[in-house]
C-alpha cells in the first residue's frame, strides 16, 4: 500500500465529484469533517447514508445509495467509510451503477483495507487506495500541513 505522491495527487486532481459512502451527519465523526474539507476545497461530495437519506449535508442531498444517484451525475471517485467488512459490497454497487458514468477511483479510508474489495476495483480498471485519508493526503500534498508546522523539519520528536 505504498502510493506515490504523483499518483495521488492525479486523483486528487482529477476528481470533481465523490460520493461519500458511510458519510454522518454528526461533526463529531472523522467522515464529517472529511467530507465537509473536501467540500470546502470546492470538491461535489455527494453523500449516500440510509441512515439519513432525504436529509441534507453541504447543500447536497443525501442519497441511501450509490444506485439512487441521479444519473446525470458523473462520480470520479468513491470515498468509503465503512468497515473492512463491509468494502466488497460497496464496490460491487460502485462498479454497476457508476463505473459506465466514468468512476475512476476507489478510496477507503484509514483503517480500511480490503484486498478482495481492492482486486475487483483494479480489475474493472479503477485505481485504488486503501488506509489513507483524502484530506490528509490533500493537505500533505498541496501544502497546508506544512502551514501547520508539519513535514517542515522545524519541529521533532527526536531527542
Amino acid at each position: 500500500m505504498n502510493y506515490s505522491d504523483t499518483y495521488l495527487r492525479t486523483i486528487l486532481t482529477e476528481s470533481k465529484t465523490i460520493a461519500a459512502v458511510g458519510v454522518s451527519t454528526n461533526s463529531i465523526r472523522p467522515s464529517y469533517f472529511v467530507a465537509r474539507y473536501l467540500n470546502l476545497k470546492k470538491y461535489r461530495v455527494l453523500p449516500v447514508n440510509p441512515v439519513y437519506e432525504g436529509q441534507m449535508l453541504f447543500g447536497e442531498e443525501i442519497y441511501p445509495t450509490m444506485a439512487a444517484l441521479p444519473r446525470d451525475l458523473t462520480v470520479d471517485m468513491v470515498d468509503v467509510f465503512r468497515r473492512p467488512d463491509q468494502v466488497l459490497p460497496v464496490v460491487e454497487e460502485a462498479i454497476e451503477h457508476l463505473l459506465p458514468r466514468g468512476l475512476k477511483t476507489i478510496w477507503m479510508q484509514i483503517g480500511v483495507v480490503n484486498e478482495e474489495a481492492a482486486a475487483l476495483a483494479e480489475s474493472a480498471g479503477l485505481k485504488v487506495v486503501m488506509n489513507r485519508c483524502p484530506k490528509i493526503e490533500h493537505q500533505r500534498l498541496f501544502g497546508e500541513l506544512r502551514m501547520g508546522g508539519f513535514n517542515t523539519g522545524i519541529i521533532s520528536s527526536k531527542l
